[in-house]
């Protein structure tokens, strides 16, 4: 039997322990705007990495909840290998209602059990096998992100900077997003979004041809921005609107949120224009818009280290019959857009099998818990300077 026999063996052992570890953090609810089920979350982490002796850092924010770089091997001298992902939800605390979690043949269902906590769960069982299995040869680090879904936003950047100075050195850095079929990302869209408040003049709604309606300016702003649908390119979609207190009442303000995503460099400038120009464009005469930068979250372009890094993967899953990734575009954001900008060899979205992501029907494949630590744990025992 061949180490990695043995080490998918292990895995395979520990897969029991490791389900209902997952259970019991996805059961602790994280949304972004909790530090305290946040840094619940990264305790649990904690603990399991004191059992084993590994080194452990958390490195504490105020508003959002602390980042942790969880540490095994930390004295020897090779570049490390960095599995990262984020603790924190979407979903207010009780969306899937108590406990949050429930099982259904190989499902389970619950909030972030696919975003990304299924992923993270995967990272530490593929340490504890290769721990178990006696690996020595290089530092590997888990490295737990407190505020990504806001795009890092709370912490004003400080918990993404950290992972990228952590991780600087790296072999590699496998993001534990979810996976989606036999992929691995290698491109992701951008995201700027920003918060546009239209200033008009208010009146009583008998006499309405008096007032500068801002609402009405705003929706000829948000059909603007609703033009831009290009899978392949540009896409525009507003969520949020706030205006007014009484039906018989015109504002004088009304606030809304859009969302742009992009591909390219010419493609985040041209966004910017078109913002720029719409905002400051009154379709109705009398009104002005203000633009507040709410989130700016890079693209992930196309990269040769990546590129170089997955076909080195490939190779190893070659070696042990396991379904080779093909690289895709994803159009959501996620850390490996900051990462590959820090210059880190990087792929993303490696971790469990799932859907529903972002809404109450959220779930994973149990099954695929056991198969992404195998993909993990061959990635840092194959991987070679």
């Amino acid at each position: 039997m061949n180490y990695y026999d043995t080490l998918f063996n292990e895995i395979e052992r520990l897969e029991r322990k490791y389900i209902d570890f997952w259970v019991n953090v996805c059961n602790t609810e994280s949304p972004t705007d909790c530090k305290e089920g946040v840094d619940k979350v990264g305790s649990l982490f904690v603990n399991e990495a004191k059992k084993f002796g590994w080194d452990y850092e958390i490195f504490p924010l105020d508003v959002s909840g602390n980042c942790v770089c969880i540490t095994m091997n930390p004295k020897s001298g090779k570049k490390p290998i960095s599995l990262s992902g984020h603790m924190d939800t979407v979903h207010p605390i009780g969306s899937f209602g108590s406990p949050a979690t429930r099982i259904e043949g190989d499902r389970i269902f619950g909030p972030g059990v696919t975003d990304c906590k299924g992923g993270i769960v995967a990272a530490l069982l593929a340490m504890e096998a290769l721990n178990n299995c006696g690996y020595k040869d290089r530092p590997v680090m888990l490295l737990l992100q407190s505020d990504e879904e806001c795009n890092s936003s709370k912490s004003n950047k400080a918990s993404i900077n950290y992972i990228c100075e952590k991780a600087k050195n790296s072999l590699a850095f496998i993001n534990c997003e979810a996976q989606r079929g036999e992929s691995a990302i290698l491109y992701r869209k951008g995201i700027l979004s920003y918060k546009l408040t239209v200033k008009g003049k208010s009146a009583h709604a008998s006499k309405c041809y008096l007032a500068k309606n801002p609402v009405c300016e705003a929706a000829h702003k948000i059909i603007e921005f609703e033009k831009y649908k290009d899978e392949d390119g540009i896409t525009g979609s507003c969520g949020v609107i706030n205006a007014g207190t009484l039906s018989n009442v015109i504002p004088d303000e009304c606030s809304f949120t859009v969302d742009f995503r992009y591909k390219t460099k010419e493609e985040r400038e041209k966004v910017r224009k078109i913002v720029s120009e719409v905002a400051n464009r009154s379709y109705l005469g009398g009104t002005v818009c203000e633009i507040e930068p709410i989130s700016n979250r890079a693209a992930m372009f196309p990269c040769e280290r990546n590129i170089t890094l997955l076909n080195k993967m490939n190779d190893i899953f070659k070696q042990n019959n396991m379904p080779v990734l093909i690289d895709r575009l994803s159009t959501g954001g996620s850390d490996a857009a900051e990462v590959t900008e820090y210059g880190i060899p990087c792929v993303d979205s490696v971790g469990v099998l799932g859907d529903g992501i972002h809404t109450k029907d959220e779930y994973a494949e149990i099954s695929s818990l056991k198969q992404a630590a195998k993909r993990i744990a061959a990635v840092v025992y194959g991987l070679k300077d």
